[in-house]
């Protein structure tokens, strides 16, 4: 990755690295990953580019960091919503992006390296295969703040479904293990974080039999 200002550092920042038709997304926000509403736009906007490249067959999409995937939206943001206007331009940042990482016409692969909360279990829930390591706990936390995970809801039920989506939203307190995670389907590897390998490049055999069968369909 290219040398990053202080600046781009200390405002989070959006990164796309192309190599051997692998499209690698990175994003990073100080706050433990959270996503303010300018990132989340950058994110849309670099996810709708890597769609379009024809050099870009698979897309990867992971955080900067190694504790925390992703802490959902911005709390700074969430406080100072005082119109319905402003929650609705709010809750439509992550909603764009679930839709978006949805309908990428490239295969989209989560790299999980730390806990999601919120908003990141959406996105893990969204790509099309997700990886995590054995420290990624999930946890939908928005009940404890008086409101519903109804942006990522259709992301993560129909991953998990009803009756796992029901225990995450209820017990909004309580973190669920990565085990869980792949018990429930929402991730289908899990990694001991000092197997770095898989940070490069997760399963090699998965990636090129991916590219392997998406060069058979054009061809």
């Amino acid at each position: 990755m290219a040398h990053l200002s202080t600046s781009a550092i200390s405002n989070g920042y959006v990164h796309l690295e192309v190599e051997n038709h692998i499209g690698t997304i990175t994003f990073f926000h100080p706050a433990h990953n959270s996503l303010p509403s300018s990132l989340l736009l950058e994110l849309v906007q670099t996810l709708r580019l890597a769609g379009d490249d024809a050099a870009i067959r698979v897309v990867v999409l992971k955080s900067a960091g190694e504790k925390t995937f992703c802490a959902g939206a911005s709390f700074d943001e969430l406080s100072e919503i005082q119109d319905f206007e402003t929650g609705k331009l709010f809750f439509m940042g992550f909603a764009n992006l679930i839709n978006t990482i949805r309908k990428c016409p490239k295969i989209v692969l989560g790299r999980v390296q730390g806990k999601a909360i919120g908003g990141g279990v959406g996105i893990a829930a969204a790509t099309d295969y997700c990886f995590a390591t054995e420290q990624a706990d999930i946890k939908l936390s928005e009940l404890t703040i008086g409101i519903g995970p109804f942006v990522i809801h259709p992301a993560v039920e129909r991953k998990i479904g009803l009756v796992s989506m029901t225990q995450l939203c209820l017990e909004a307190q309580t973190w669920q293990s990565a085990f869980w995670a792949k018990d429930k389907w929402l991730v289908f590897e899990l990694y001991c974080p000092t197997q770095r390998a898989w940070i490069v490049l997760f399963k090699p055999w998965l990636v090129n039999w991916l590219l392997t069968a998406l060069m058979l369909c054009t061809n």
